[in-house]
């Protein structure tokens, strides 16, 4: 497995509306196409108007074969217009986690069994 991290930096006061959209509209269009999307964030310490998400592909022909499913939706194509203009950056990682953290192999429910901080 492979995880994508996107991250897109915005325009200053464009990251609630941009929020707004992908809920509303973007990301039922990405998720039955690019399948597991592992998380969706804001940034609230650090670099400011950044919103990172990151999916799940079992290799990267599958991610390729994904994202040009995505490219060609007529959907996809018609909502860019809506969220574009609000990017002012965007940056790509590919990441292979370790075997001891891949997401199959993390005990979400374990976390919560460390004790209070």
């Amino acid at each position: 497995m492979i995880v994508e991290m996107r991250t897109y930096v915005l325009h200053a006061g464009r990251q609630a509306e941009f929020i707004r959209l992908m809920g509303e509209e973007g990301i039922k269009i990405e998720r039955p196409i690019l399948g597991r999307l592992l998380g969706f964030y804001t940034s609230e310490i650090g670099p400011q108007n950044q919103v990172i998400h990151l999916w799940g592909y079992e290799s990267f022909e599958d991610r390729q074969a994904r994202r040009t499913r995505l490219a060609a939706s007529p959907q996809w194509t018609a909502f860019l217009p809506k969220v574009l203009p609000m990017i002012h950056d965007m940056r790509n990682q590919l990441l292979n986690p370790a075997p001891f953290a891949a997401v199959e192999t993390l005990d979400w429910k374990g976390l919560n069994d460390a004790g209070p901080i």
